[in-house]
């Protein structure tokens, strides 16, 4: 019997020092890290102290009106903080009370949370008067009123009265009336053009993949369906919107009118640094009656936190990226819950996501074990599947092939068993792709020198950027790296080799996925990275588990060798297999006959 191409004793111990050194490497960021942190508190409140608060101006955006004339209103309660313009009567500044953002030059999240602020946002419904001249009420000027917890905005046009009255409610909602007297007398249209300009704040750590997950959405048929766009020109000239809004990778800001949009187009432009990450425009039509523009919306600054988006009752939870059909469902069904219940013990998220990590494994371990015993299996029977190679080395591939597949079959082998775990975990790694940057629960949650989860680590910076790679390396991503290596080389042993020439070397290119996984993990949420450092250490302990303390080889092999003496079933798949290559070693034959003719 050939030797064993598994760890031996060694290798074992060998594969638990790198672990202890990987947890000691880990630990040693940590603290490092945390003295670190505690010097730039400290500098931070020096700063704070030296520097006074600066009033912002409002920019001069009608020519005609100058800042000074410009007036504010304010309304807020425990979850926002919003502010209005008098300049277009329209909500200048969002700040989300709950909420902080991250400020890149001090690596924290201790900024307050705008989603609206410094003119990000241009909002106004346009017509044309009876001369023809287009009239935006973005460039009215209104005054405002407060009484309790609403502001109403008045402008005068030509004679027409425009309100807009604004009321704060719970729930990140703030209710938007639109209520004209007078403007029949000076328009004849029968709908409103509403334009909203929106540019995306950069309010997160990774940069590239909050902006990756900036986009329109929008839902449409009384809420029953939804779409998104996040590249390229959305238009929906034939469905009515009930809401469009501006989703960003934690929150998002979302229109709704209660007689929905018609004709909406937009686009969008991606801003590759600075404070913004994208530039949307959108613009959608509003009916009028009588010429009048009365029309009730409500404006929603919300986080995209599941089962808020579900309390709404408007498809809003389709807003969050959690995956399509099964997808989707394995987040919000199977992973949420489950984390949210090891949660609840008081654990740090880090450790929830062991926890769960764990109970992942115990529920794929069936499948894994029998994985494992094809692999043993493999290994029996390896010296008659290299006789077959010798015996048939100058011969027909097809011949070969076909004696290769009788070895299996009289064994009791079944090659396809080895792909079930592949398969079943690749729907498990896309909802974990989706999972922990999208989960709103784990951002800002730190683990170790992980400041987020919901981001990558970059502890280790590199003085210049690396393609695809950034200015930083993870130290979760590479830990990831090293025991995917290592799993390979644990279940490449067995592995064989391609026998023609232009084959490629699949050894090879399973050595080289683990270092591709670098490069994709590196800029990933830290989150997803520890998730898969802890999974595939734990897959290392059953390989070892299995192989050492379950599987005994030499029962295996006299197994097998009572199946070759037993008459054996042939299975759907290896018929279909057999004929195929019956088939098509026939047309060989008569391929061969045809060319001796000529």
């Amino acid at each position: 019997m050939q030797q064993n191409n598994g760890l031996d004793k060694s290798q074992i111990i060998s594969f638990a020092v790198l672990c202890l050194v990987l947890f000691g490497f880990m630990f040693y960021f940590q603290n490092k890290q945390s003295k670190e942190d505690a010097v730039k508190a400290q500098q931070q409140k020096t700063e704070q102290a030296k520097n006074t608060v600066k009033q912002t101006q409002a920019s001069n955006i009608n020519p005609n009106v100058t800042p000074n004339a410009i007036q504010t209103a304010n309304l807020s309660n425990k979850e926002l903080k919003v502010e209005f313009a008098s300049l277009g009567g329209q909500v200048s500044k969002v700040e989300l009370a709950e909420y902080k953002a991250y400020d890149h030059k001090t690596d924290n999240a201790d900024l307050p949370l705008y989603l609206i602020t410094k003119n990000n946002s241009n909002y106004g419904f346009q017509f044309k008067d009876k001369t023809g001249k287009v009239i935006n009420t973005k460039d009215l000027v209104f005054a405002p009123t407060v009484n309790g917890n609403a502001v109403t905005m008045t402008a005068n046009y030509n004679g027409a009265v425009i309100q807009f009255i604004y009321t704060l409610l719970p729930k990140y909602t703030l209710d938007f009336k639109v209520r004209t007297q007078g403007l029949a007398k000076i328009t004849a249209d029968n709908k409103a053009d509403f334009i909203w300009d929106y540019n995306v704040r950069n309010l997160e750590k990774g940069r590239a993949q909050e902006q990756s997950h900036s986009e329109f959405s929008y839902a449409f048929n009384n809420y029953k369906d939804y779409d998104y766009d996040g590249r390229t020109t959305m238009e929906e000239d034939k469905e009515t919107l009930n809401w469009i809004g501006v989703k960003q990778q934690f929150f998002a800001s979302v229109i709704e009118s209660k007689t929905g949009f018609t004709q909406s187009k937009g686009n969008q432009e991606t801003v590759e640094e600075g404070e913004y990450l994208k530039k949307l425009n959108y613009e959608g039509f509003v009916q009028m009656t009588g010429s009048e523009l009365n029309q009730d919306f409500t404006w929603y600054f919300m986080p995209l936190d599941l089962p808020l988006l579900k309390s709404y009752d408007k498809n809003f939870d389709e807003i969050l990226p959690l995956g399509w059909s099964f997808i989707g469902w394995m987040n919000r069904g199977f992973f949420i819950p489950i984390y949210n219940f090891i949660a609840s013990w008081g654990l740090t998220a880090g450790w929830a996501i062991f926890l769960l990590t764990i109970l992942v494994k115990l529920i794929l371990s069936p499948i894994m074990y029998k994985q494992h015993k094809l692999s043993a299996m493999m290994r029996v029977i390896r010296p008659e599947i290299d006789e077959v190679n010798a015996k048939f080395k100058d011969a027909d591939p097809m011949k070969k092939q076909q004696a290769t597949m009788e070895v299996y079959r009289k064994a009791g082998v079944n090659q396809m068993a080895g792909c079930l775990p592949a398969l079943v975990q690749i729907p498990i790694f896309y909802a974990l792709f989706r999972f922990f940057p999208n989960f709103i629960d784990l951002r800002g949650k730190g683990f170790w020198f992980a400041k987020d989860l919901t981001a990558y680590d970059d502890l280790i910076k590199l003085p210049f950027k690396v393609p695809f790679l950034g200015d930083h390396l993870s130290i979760f991503a590479i830990a990831c790296t090293i025991v995917i290596l290592i799993y390979t080389v644990m279940t490449s042993g067995n592995m064989q080799q391609p026998q023609q020439e232009g084959m490629p070397n699949m050894k090879v290119l399973m050595y080289i996925f683990p270092i591709t996984f670098l490069f994709f993990l590196n800029t990933s949420a830290s989150g997803l990275s520890w998730y898969y450092f802890v999974s595939n250490a734990i897959n290392i302990l059953i390989i070892l588990v299995i192989k050492y303390l379950i599987l005994d080889e030499k029962k295996i092999h006299a197994q097998i060798q009572a199946n070759k003496e037993k008459p054996k079933a042939e299975g759907k798949f290896q018929k279909r297999m057999r004929e195929m290559m019956e088939k098509a070693q026939e047309q060989q034959n008569v391929q061969q006959q045809q060319r001796k003719k000529k």
